[in-house]
């Protein structure tokens, strides 16, 4: 809707990229906040500890403008952060002179495409030459993030989603009910697709006596870990760069191998497992003339840089809006 000007903005939540990912692939600036720095009330929970809501738009300064609208303290979520919120567009300045960009080598070894390499190096050139200080740099636990998301966002959407299950609200298949038992199996096998059932097992697996330790335990010492890198990363550097997916979008049905799906989160799931911001802006277009997204980074709260990269790119860029259709 975005896309087709039928909105000027929609909220979305991003859980592992299902902000930035959509926003990349049709062109739209994504913003996936710092955790806590809007109210995930009335949000039906997927994975808590990594879902957050964020903005879709058209441009950088209607995104800002929503988060002036949208952030702040929540009673209602536990989990919002009580902060004074700064104006969001008093950062959308068209001037990156002297900030410290660095570029984790390892998510540009990702399999990324030719024409997205191309798109997303250019870009990174073009903040360069308009004085931004860019320097390369090395996330070495990155390699292992798409693994411990899995981990992590499974064993906590098998605890979430075990509510639904026919007594307290939403579907209740009861046609021929045995028992609260088989009230339970014909609910959730009727009301859950099976990407769904999927992540449920999986996610009970690995919480299970014998797993937890091996697996659900090892992922959270190494999202610690991740954590602590970043922290290093961001005493030195304003925003890290990388491109938000290694394609352009894919037909549909041509990633129907779950595991090929998994693997189109590897560039943003690192975000969510730290909790830090992310902004998807366009970077330009493939050989067949579908967008390209950039992604850049900032450290917890670091919302205000992220617009003012990302700002004055979209300016300097100045890309033409086509409707994607």
């Amino acid at each position: 809707a975005v896309t087709a000007f039928e909105a000027p903005m929609a909220l979305g939540s991003d859980t592992g990229g299902s902000i930035r990912l959509p926003a990349s692939f049709c062109g739209n600036v994504g913003l996936k906040p710092t955790y806590g720095l809007i109210s995930r009330y009335g949000l039906i929970a997927y994975a808590s500890s990594l879902d957050q809501i964020g903005p879709f738009t058209n441009n950088v300064t209607d995104n800002a403008l929503i988060m002036n609208i949208i952030a702040g303290y929540d009673k209602k979520d536990s989990t919002s952060v009580n902060i004074e919120i700064p104006n969001y567009l008093l950062s959308l300045k068209n001037d990156v002179k002297g900030m410290r960009i660095g570029i984790p080598k390892e998510m540009f070894d990702q399999g990324l495409s030719e024409d997205v390499r191309k798109s997303v190096t250019d870009s990174i050139k073009m903040l360069e030459s308009l004085g931004a200080i860019v320097e390369e740099m090395s996330l070495p636990l990155v390699k292992y993030s798409l693994a411990a998301y899995y981990i992590i966002a499974t064993a906590e959407a098998s605890s979430n989603l075990s509510r639904f299950d026919g007594v307290k609200y939403g579907l209740s298949v009861r046609e021929n009910v045995k028992d609260l038992e088989n009230l339970y199996l014909q609910t959730r096998s009727a009301g859950f697709g099976d990407e769904v059932k999927r992540r449920i097992m999986l996610g009970t697996y690995v919480l299970s006596s014998g797993y937890y330790d091996a697996y659900y335990k090892k992922a959270q010492q190494y999202r610690t870990l991740l954590i602590q890198d970043l922290e290093k990363a961001f005493s030195k550097y304003d925003v890290l760069v990388s491109p938000t997916a290694s394609t352009t979008a894919f037909k549909k049905g041509e990633k129907s191998d779950p595991m090929s799906m998994y693997l189109t989160d590897i560039m943003t799931v690192m975000v969510n497992l730290a909790g830090i911001p992310s902004i998807s802006i366009p970077s330009g277009f493939d050989r067949d003339n579908m967008p390209i997204g950039i992604q850049f980074m900032a450290k917890p709260l670091g919302e205000e840089k992220l617009y003012q990269v990302a700002y004055t790119l979209e300016q300097n860029l100045n890309l033409k809006k086509e409707l994607i259709i």
